[in-house]
């Protein structure tokens, strides 16, 4: 008999064969049609992204990869769990001098934090967050396939481009597979942009503030990157009736105790800046009092707890001193079985991923094949060293580097790289199927779980590095599967 897990696992690899068939049974000239009319709605849809000052429409991969009901109730659980452990780190940094070693702030950083978290903050505590992960929805041992290697707490990306890019998907694509094959079932599943303003709304609620002015604080005139909050904004004003407003720090002002921005007071916002941006902008001469305000009311998304996105803090779920103080027996399986061992490079011992105790240097020069190196707190897929990629003697380079520079930088075990294959259109015309990495990002909220795939064929995958989008549709099983030696059955 098929377990459970097994039954899901090969019921989406019926779907993924499916599809497959279906995309490669396309005429060439299908496959050129449906990527043309992928770029003008990326183009229609403001699913673009500037580079230099060009804007650029951002590729998806012209096929939709399928996952589940029951595989996507578990990754949220999963996820959820993680979050809220997350959630905890600014109490168990401020009684723990332990985790502020493994998940350090500068002494500008940390005054915020002990002026911005109080009571308030801790009974309500706002973070919406993005864990990136590694997953194989096709495989019999896909739980195991599960391995989450990067937390996302602070200015999100994916809210307008997940929703929109599936969107495309379900409308363009979608109709395409299913004039060849009737029996695929699939849909679009919860939109991330409902789910986000859920937790907002909620959160109004909670500080009992009856307004609905949003305020999306970014770096507004910097050009470049994936264009979100202006799409974002038209969305939530035509489905909810909220003002949405952009302002660049330097331009809100404090009156009478309450944030403006020009004639629009903020109830609450939401950042795309780290607290140690803020500080860089303070130090030049910009007022950010009225950031600190909303930091203080709690009423900014995501809250001081955001600036906890350290890679390292995997080393507070995997290191049994701290799991075995702070977190329950049901927390502490979830982080073995699905988070990446990681720990701050430095020379120092610790617990190694089989348990054992060890030197850290040691232990990364010893496996480097099996290892990541990367800095702690960049993003982007910025200065990313892949073990295996380099020779012992880049390898060995890169730590002496990492170890004498100003910045703090992680080893992390390494996951088994996701691959999947898409119909791709070349600059010549050609027509032919290629392999791509692929990354989820899970977005959870009590709510549901929103998900951003995304695709490269480098190893570091990400958008900024010229990757693309992959759209995760639901799919539904056509029939019982069943497993060696039981009879089949006709559904």
């Amino acid at each position: 008999m098929l377990t459970p897990a097994e039954e899901q696992g090969l019921s989406g690899l019926n779907l993924e064969s499916r599809i497959r068939k279906v995309i490669y049974g396309l005429s060439r000239e299908s496959i050129i049609r449906l990527n043309g009319r992928m770029i003008e709605e990326a183009f229609r849809r403001s699913l673009i992204y500037t580079r230099h000052g060009d804007v650029e429409a951002i590729r998806v991969m012209l096929r939709p990869i399928g996952v589940m009901p029951d595989q996507l109730a578990y990754v949220h659980v999963v996820s959820l769990t993680l979050l809220n452990a997350l959630k905890r780190l600014p109490d168990l940094y401020m009684q723990d001098f332990a985790v502020r070693e493994a998940a350090p702030l500068s002494e500008a950083e940390e005054k915020w934090l002990w002026d911005s978290w109080g009571p308030s903050q801790r009974e309500n505590n706002p973070v919406f967050g993005r864990l990136d992960a590694m997953v194989e929805f096709t495989s019999p041992t896909w739980k195991e396939s599960l391995k989450f290697f990067e937390p996302n707490l602070c200015g999100v990306g994916g809210i307008h481009l997940g929703p929109t890019c599936e969107g495309m998907l379900a409308d363009v694509v979608l109709p395409e597979l299913l004039r060849h094959d009737t029996q695929l079932r699939m849909e679009t599943g919860q939109d991330l942009r409902e789910l986000f303003i859920q937790e907002v709304i909620d959160h109004l609620e909670s500080i009992g503030r009856p307004g609905r002015n949003v305020c999306f604080i970014e770096p507004k005139y910097s050009g470049d990157g994936p264009c979100e909050q202006a799409p974002l904004a038209d969305y939530f004003h035509a489905r909810h009736g909220m003002t949405i407003v952009h302002a660049d720090p330097a331009e809100l002002v404090l009156r009478d105790g309450q944030v403006w921005y020009d004639d629009t007071q903020v109830d609450i916002a939401y950042r795309d800046y780290e607290i140690r941006d803020l500080l860089a902008l303070e130090a030049t001469g910009v007022d950010v009092t009225p950031v600190r305000t909303l930091f203080k009311q709690n009423r900014m998304i995501s809250s001081v707890g955001g600036d906890f996105d350290h890679k390292s803090c995997w080393e507070i779920l995997t290191e049994p001193r701290f799991t075995q103080k702070y977190f329950n027996s049901d927390e502490r399986q979830v982080f073995r079985r699905h988070v990446l061992w990681t720990r701050l490079l430095s020379d120092r011992q610790t617990t190694l991923p089989h348990g054992e105790v060890g030197g850290l240097i040691e232990y990364a020069r010893r496996e480097h094949e099996r290892l990541v190196l990367k800095p702690n707190r960049s993003y982007g897929g910025d200065r990313v060293h892949i073990g295996h990629a380099m020779s012992l003697s880049e390898w060995d380079g890169a730590i002496e580097r990492a170890l004498a520079g100003p910045d703090g930088w992680v080893v992390q075990r390494m996951a088994s790289m996701t691959v999947n294959e898409f119909p791709v259109v070349g600059d010549d015309g050609t027509v032919h199927v290629e392999p791509f990495y692929t990354v989820m990002g899970f977005a959870p909220t009590k709510y549901g779980l929103g998900i951003v795939g995304r695709a490269s064929q480098k190893q570091v995958v990400n958008v900024a590095q010229r990757g693309g989008m992959c759209g995760v549709l639901i799919g539904r099983a056509p029939g019982r599967l069943v497993g060696p030696g039981e009879p089949a059955r006709l559904s």
